[in-house]
């Protein structure tokens, strides 16, 4: 079997076709806003958020969570 090299807009609207004609135009939609990227630094944002606690802090909110 040959293989075709794509660019990668052409991967992006095979990938596209094939999506709208296995779960139709709303089901791709949905696929879509699920996969899509995003911004920003997660790594950057969470040690701003959180800082970085012990082991023991992490339990203790776990905790006090009551899950």
């Amino acid at each position: 079997m040959k293989s075709q090299i794509m660019s990668q807009q052409q991967i992006r609207i095979s990938g596209i076709e094939v999506l709208s004609q296995h779960l139709g135009v709303t089901g791709m939609i949905r696929f879509l806003q699920q996969t899509d990227i995003g911004s920003g630094d997660y790594t950057h944002d969470r040690k701003q958020i959180i800082g970085n606690p012990e082991l023991e802090q992490l339990m203790s909110e776990i905790s006090k969570a009551n899950y």
